[in-house]
C-alpha cells in the first residue's frame, strides 16, 4: 500500500506525528493550513504586516498548546478558533497603541478620487455592513467558511490546491462556491430584514 499523498492524508495522522517530534508531519501540517490562518486573520481586515504577527503567534501557540488537543480531528475548528483570538488580540494591542508623535504621519493617504471623503454616516454604515456580512459568514458551515476564505485568501489559491487543502474534486468547488455564497446571500437578507 502506497502512503498517502499530503492532500489525502488524515489530520488525525499529522497530529499524533506533530506530537512525536516528526518534522515532516509539522511541515505538512503547516503548509496545508496555513491557508486557512492567514484568511482568519485578512478577515479581521489586518495589514500584511499584522497578519504575518498573527500567523507567527498562532503557529507558536500551536506548538504550545497542541499536547493539550483532545480531538485532532477537529484540528481546523481549533487552529480556527486560536487564530480568531490572535487576530482580536492583535486589534486590542493595536488600540491601545496611542502615537505620541505628530498622527498625520500615521495617516493613510487617500487616492485622489476628486469625490469628498466620506462623512460619518457612510463609515457607521460601512461598518454595520462588514459586521453582518462577518457575522453571517461566521454562521456558515465550516466547510463553507474554509472554501470561502481560500478564495478570498491573498494571494488566492488555485482550484488544484484547493482541491487538495479541501479534499474535494476540482470540478465540484465553482458549483460548490456558488451554493455557499447563496447560503451567506440568505443569512444577510434575512438578518437585514
Amino acid at each position: 500500500m502506497t502512503p498517502p499523498t499530503d492532500g489525502d492524508e488524515h489530520v488525525t495522522v499529522l497530529v499524533n506525528g506533530c506530537l512525536a517530534g516528526d518534522d515532516d508531519a509539522w511541515r505538512r501540517l503547516v503548509r496545508r493550513y496555513s491557508p486557512l490562518v492567514w484568511t482568519v486573520a485578512r478577515s479581521h481586515r489586518l495589514s500584511r504586516d499584522d497578519c504575518q504577527d498573527v500567523y507567527q503567534l498562532t503557529w507558536t501557540r500551536v506548538v504550545q498548546h497542541l499536547p493539550k488537543l483532545r480531538s485532532p480531528e477537529r484540528f481546523a475548528d481549533w487552529l480556527t478558533t486560536a487564530a480568531r483570538r490572535e487576530s482580536l488580540k492583535h486589534l486590542e494591542r493595536c488600540r491601545r497603541h496611542v502615537p505620541v508623535a505628530d498622527s498625520s504621519v500615521f495617516e493613510r493617504l487617500r487616492p485622489n478620487t476628486g469625490h469628498t471623503t466620506d462623512g460619518p454616516d457612510a463609515r457607521i454604515l460601512r461598518r454595520v455592513r462588514d459586521a453582518s456580512v462577518l457575522q453571517a459568514f461566521q454562521q456558515l458551515p465550516a466547510r463553507d467558511q474554509r472554501l470561502l476564505g481560500l478564495l478570498v485568501a491573498d494571494p488566492p489559491p488555485s482550484y488544484d490546491e484547493i482541491s487538495r487543502l479541501l479534499n474535494m474534486p476540482r470540478g465540484s468547488i465553482g458549483p460548490f462556491r456558488a451554493r455557499a455564497l447563496g447560503r451567506l446571500r440568505a443569512m444577510i437578507v434575512e438578518a437585514v430584514a
